[in-house]
């Protein structure tokens, strides 16, 4: 992003507050997310990959999701 001003002759559009509203808290998720991801390669820099017995299984994970995903969806009838 950069930190210039829009030129004038290319004016932006105020959001609605609601949608302002909506667009900093989506900020704040992804905010939350990547301080999480990278607090995580932090500590794999610090200390180096955990053992294998400490992780889940990429599939165990996957199915995991794909249940949440699921469970979210209206049955089709």
């Amino acid at each position: 992003m950069s930190n210039q001003p829009a030129p004038a002759d290319h004016a932006r559009q105020p959001l609605e507050p609601a949608a302002a509203d909506a667009v900093r808290a989506y900020a704040a998720k992804t905010r939350e997310e990547a301080d999480q991801f990278a607090a995580v390669l932090e500590d794999i820099a610090e200390n180096g990959l955990p053992s294998v017995e400490d992780c889940t299984p990429w599939e165990d994970l996957r199915e995991a999701h794909l249940a949440r995903l699921a469970a979210q969806r209206p049955a089709v009838a």
